[in-house]
């Protein structure tokens, strides 16, 4: 996370996608607790799931030894997730274009797509085993 941000909740789940519903629940809490608009909370829960999603499935493999790591920052006028698994990590910098019409029939490979058109900004970093995902409070 960004200089400037307090932490103020955090969740470990296994990489389980039965555990899911606890991330979908600490979202809940938090845009309550930051009054975040009804209309931009949808955004959020999307693009964090899809980041938790992603660490279960490709960053940790479904290896319920490993967890998924959340983190939740919060400043005077944004607010980040941060979600961190323990994988090898990947090349986020070299991903297919999912709008290129070889890809557009593809059932998959859309979801860091998702999540930087829905958030303010989406930072990798570790070799992207680790994403903060960036929403203004608007």
């Amino acid at each position: 996370m960004k200089e400037g941000f307090i932490q103020i909740d955090s969740l470990s789940i296994p990489s389980d996608f039965g555990s899911v519903y606890k991330v979908e629940s600490l979202i809940d809490n938090v845009c309550d607790k930051l009054s975040v608009n009804e209309d931009y909370y949808g955004n959020v829960l999307i693009a964090v799931t899809e980041a938790v999603n992603n660490a279960i499935l490709h960053g940790n493999k479904q290896n319920k030894e490993l967890n998924v790591d959340l983190f939740v920052g919060d400043k005077e006028t944004d607010f980040c997730f941060s979600v961190k698994d323990y994988g090898s990590g990947f090349d986020f910098n070299n991903l297919p274009d999912p709008t290129a019409p070889e890809n557009i029939e593809k059932e998959d490979g859309r979801g860091i797509f998702l999540m930087r058109s829905l958030a303010e900004e989406v930072e990798f970093i570790d070799d992207g085993r680790n994403v903060n995902i960036y929403f203004s409070k608007k």
